[in-house]
C-alpha cells in the first residue's frame, strides 16, 4: 500500500510562520510536520510515498530527499494551481497513482502510529474513512453523519442533529475504491466547480452509491495543524512521546 500526502498548500492562518514555508515544513518539535507523517507511515510498514507539492515545492523536495532510504521510496507530484484550488485538484494531478491499495494522508493531519494501525486494519468496505468522536463541534470540522459504521453524509455544514463524529483527515483505499475515487474526483474536476472543491465532498457522493465504511480513533492521540493554537497542541502531542 502507498500513501498519498496532500502538502500543496502555503498555510495562509499560519501567516506570518509560513509566508516562506509551506505549513508542511513548520517544525514541530525536532521533525517538521512532513517529516513525523512520513516517519509514522514508513513505521507503520509503508514502501512508497507519494506527496502532492505545491507552494515552495523545491524546499518541500529538498527535504524529502534527504528522508530517502532503502526501503523507502519517495516522490512528488506538483500541483499548479495551488493558490487558486483547494485540495480535490491535488487528488486528481495524483489519480495516476491510484492504481492500487492507497491510503489519502491530508498534509496538515499529525497522528499517533496507532491510529495508522487502526485504518490499516479495518475492512468491509472500498473506501475507509477514519473519524473521531468529541462532545461537540466548530465550524471548521469536518463533520460525519453514520448509519451504524457506514457513511452517510460529510461535510462542515451538517446539522447539529445529525453529527456523529469528525474526519481527521486519513483514508483508506482498497479493491475497486481506488477505481471508484480516480473516476469520481476526475467527473468532478469536469464541472464547474471542480477547481473549488474539496475532495471529501466527492467521498460523500461515493457513499450514496457505494459503500464508505468508517473507522473510529477515539482515545488516540491526533491533531490538526491549521492554527497557531493548533501548532501548539501538535508540539504538545510530540512532548508525550506518542509519536516515537
Amino acid at each position: 500500500m502507498k500513501a498519498l500526502i496532500l502538502s500543496a498548500g502555503q498555510g495562509s492562518r499560519l501567516l506570518p510562520l509560513t509566508a516562506e514555508r509551506p505549513k508542511c515544513l513548520l517544525p514541530i518539535g525536532p521533525k517538521t510536520l512532513l517529516e513525523w507523517q512520513i516517519d509514522i507511515l514508513s513505521r507503520g510498514g509503508l514502501e512508497e510515498i507519494v506527496v502532492v507539492t505545491g507552494f515552495r515545492a523545491p524546499m518541500v523536495r529538498e527535504v524529502l530527499d534527504r528522508l530517502v532510504r532503502p526501503g523507502l521510496a519517495i516522490r512528488t507530484v506538483f500541483n499548479p494551481f495551488y493558490a487558486v484550488a483547494d485540495n480535490l485538484a491535488s487528488c486528481w494531478l495524483a489519480r495516476h497513482e491510484m492504481n492500487g491499495d492507497f491510503l489519502v494522508v491530508n498534509g496538515d493531519t499529525l497522528f499517533e502510529s496507532q491510529v495508522l494501525q487502526r485504518v490499516l486494519a479495518a475492512a468491509g468496505a472500498p473506501v475507509i474513512v477514519t473519524i473521531d468522536r468529541k462532545s461537540s463541534y466548530d465550524a471548521d470540522d469536518m463533520k460525519v453523519q453514520l448509519d451504524g459504521t457506514r457513511l452517510v453524509a460529510i461535510g462542515k455544514t451538517l446539522p447539529p442533529q445529525n453529527v456523529h463524529g469528525e474526519s481527521i483527515g486519513l483514508l483508506a483505499f482498497r479493491e475497486e475504491g481506488p477505481r471508484l475515487f480516480a473516476e469520481a474526483i476526475d467527473r468532478s474536476m469536469h464541472t464547474a466547480e471542480g477547481l473549488t472543491s474539496w475532495y471529501l465532498k466527492v467521498i460523500g457522493h461515493l457513499a450514496k452509491a457505494h459503500r464508505v465504511e468508517t473507522a473510529s480513533v477515539e482515545g488516540l492521540a491526533w491533531g490538526e495543524v491549521d492554527y497557531n493554537a493548533d501548532l501548539r497542541r501538535a508540539e504538545r502531542l510530540v512532548a508525550t512521546g506518542k509519536l516515537v
